[in-house]
This record gives structure tokens, C-alpha cells and sequence, in this order.
């Protein structure tokens, strides 16, 4: 089964008043997985050891009882060089072996989805997109048009972090 990341699902779901926050252009990096779907759907449903592969997220804390599936929030300290924030995520969408979408609060705020396809019984495509929406008193657009290939490459690292965890 193939799972595809439509456009519509990343559209700006609520307005934001006149000149507070900008979007990001939708940040999308991918990795082919020499490992099974099982196997790589067991390392991103297990939302508490993203921080091992995640080298910008320094912890995560559980804000529900929940630590999969619909509903989840979480606090992630997050750190891109010098910069640090804490991001309040939501899981708002869980599909089972295929899709977990995220919700961003915050001071950086947005939408975020994880997606895997098997591309056959040994190998699996992991996609990541987001789209983040940043305040105006942090440069708005311009803070996210100079982000985004910073944020790019720092998630391509990441997704290649976790295909070594996996494949060794």
C-alpha cells in the first residue's frame, strides 16, 4: 500500500492576524530505508526515543497520559545551534504503519507530518514535511525563507541518523 502526502493537508488551518505570522515555505526531506516497514514503523511510533535520532530535539515530555496515537501532546526541548525553544506538539493524525501528523504551538507554530511507504517487502521510504509559521518579532518570512534549507538539512541528517539506527 502507498501512502501519499497531499497538499491540501498542509494548508494554513486557522488565520492568523494581519502581520503576525508568516509561513514557511513546506519544508519536505526523504530517506529510502533498507529495513522493513514493521521495523521502521516501530522506531517513529516510539515517540519518546525520537530524541535518539533527532539530533535537535534534546528531550521530550509527555504532556498526556498518551504516548502514541490521537491526542498525544508533548513538550520537546528543541535546539538549532544557539538557538533553543520548547515546541508543544500534538499528534493529530495516527494511521497505523503509514502516516503521524503533528500540531506546533508555540513560538514557532505549523503543521508536521510523518509518512512511510513500503517500497517492498525489505525497504521503506520515510517522508518528512512540515510547514511552520514563525512571529513577526522573529523576522516572519525572512526568518523562514533563511530556515528553511538550515531546518532542510538538519532533518535530511536526522532521517539519515535513523536509517543507519536501523539498517546496522
Amino acid at each position: 500500500m502507498r501512502t501519499e502526502l497531499r497538499a491540501e493537508s498542509y494548508q494554513l488551518r486557522w488565520p492568523a492576524p494581519f502581520g503576525s505570522i508568516t509561513p514557511v515555505p513546506t519544508i519536505e526531506v526523504s530517506v529510502t530505508i533498507s529495513a522493513p516497514l514493521e521495523a521502521v514503523w516501530a522506531a517513529v511510533a516510539d515517540l519518546e526515543s525520537h530524541v535518539e535520532w533527532m539530533a535537535d530535539a534534546e528531550s521530550i515530555a509527555f504532556l498526556t497520559a498518551r504516548r502514541r496515537g490521537l491526542g498525544t501532546t508533548m513538550e520537546v526541548a528543541t535546539r538549532v545551534g544557539p538557538l533553543r525553544t520548547k515546541d508543544i506538539m500534538e499528534v493529530t493524525e495516527w494511521i497505523d504503519r503509514q502516516r503521524i501528523g503533528v500540531r506546533h504551538a508555540g513560538l514557532v507554530t505549523g503543521e508536521g507530518a510523518f509518512a512511510l511507504d513500503e517500497t517492498d517487502f525489505a525497504t521503506t521510504k520515510f517522508t518528512w514535511r512540515e510547514r511552520l509559521r514563525f512571529p513577526w518579532y522573529l523576522g516572519g518570512s525572512l526568518t523562514a525563507w533563511l530556515a528553511t534549507p538550515v531546518l532542510r538539512a538538519i532533518w535530511k541528517r536526522n532521517l539519515t541518523r535513523l536509517q543507519h539506527q536501523l539498517e546496522n
